[in-house]
């Protein structure tokens, strides 16, 4: 898996850079980097952050997808779930690809509406990410990281359960709030709530088994 998942990113890589070259001479030297809420530019920069932007965001993350395991500590090991750790790397840096893409589409004069195509891939992002949420297992990189769940193995599972449950859900009811043309703020809801409400059903877990232990002594 590891293999597989350098050779997807070295090619993504590699046709984020075709793509970039090709259409260097058609961009303007300042391009559009950043969008509010509303879909409308606020932000230009150099042409040439495209290249971080695009190749070179997406080669620095493919560098730590392939780090993490072997600097994870020996009793958060990853061997148990490496090719759904892999996975999920993997569909960060196509999702940072993605992100490229709609940017030097915008920047060379396409039509690109953000303020539906950016959450329309975050949305796809959650239901490809949030599937596998819970092969995943305790580890200080990947998932949902608070005391309560890195504390007891029993929090982290039943916390990974809920997260990929809410994840997918999330994201098919933004897609469907995308085709309803629902307001900015609404997808701003479904692309953040389910995360708080995964933080607070692990404090609410940890606390419920540690009242259960607490009465079980006695």
């Amino acid at each position: 898996m590891r293999t597989r998942y350098l050779v997807v990113c070295l090619l993504l890589i590699a046709a984020a850079c075709a793509a970039l070259t090709y259409y260097w001479p058609r961009l303007p030297e300042q391009v559009p980097v950043h969008w509010n809420i509303e879909g409308q530019v606020d932000g230009y920069a150099g042409r040439v952050v495209m290249w971080a932007l695009g190749p070179g965001s997406m080669a620095l993350f493919t560098l730590v997808g392939l780090a993490l395991p072997v600097l994870s500590p020996q009793r958060f090991g990853m061997t148990a779930f490496l090719p759904t750790y892999y996975y999920i790397a993997g569909l960060v840096v196509c999702m940072l690809g993605y992100v490229f893409a709609l940017v030097l589409i915008a920047a060379t004069g396409g039509e690109v509406s953000m303020q539906r195509a950016l959450p329309a891939g975050l949305f796809l992002l959650l239901i490809l990410m949030g599937n596998p949420m819970g092969k995943v297992r305790r580890n200080f990189y990947v998932g949902i990281r608070t005391p309560w769940t890195l504390a007891n193995e029993r929090v982290w599972y039943a916390t990974h359960r809920t997260a990929a449950r809410l994840m997918v859900a999330s994201g098919l009811l933004g897609l469907l709030a995308l085709w309803m043309h629902a307001p900015a703020w609404s997808i701003l809801l479904l692309v953040l709530a389910w995360a708080p409400l995964v933080v607070l059903y692990s404090l609410l877990h940890y606390k419920r088994l540690q009242n259960s232990q607490q009465l079980e002594s006695h």
